[in-house]
């Protein structure tokens, strides 16, 4: 199945949760926020998120600095 990561197409086998995705990919779990179909996924859901086919996700990463 397919899916978006920050725009960008990604292959995904199923069953897969959001947070074995963004571990597979090399998105660390600190330091980001991350949104699916635009609506923001707290880190507590991760594990229990499934993936679907043509999930929009979105990762934001913090940064510092100005």
């Amino acid at each position: 199945m397919e899916v978006f990561i920050n725009r960008k197409p990604v292959g995904v086998e199923v069953p897969t949760s959001l947070a074995e995705l963004l571990a597979r990919e090399g998105i660390p779990a600190e330091g980001v926020a991350v949104a699916v179909d635009n609506r923001v996924v707290p880190r507590s859901e991760w594990a229990a998120t499934a993936v679907a086919e043509g999930m929009k996700i979105t990762v934001i990463r913090a940064v510092c600095g100005g």
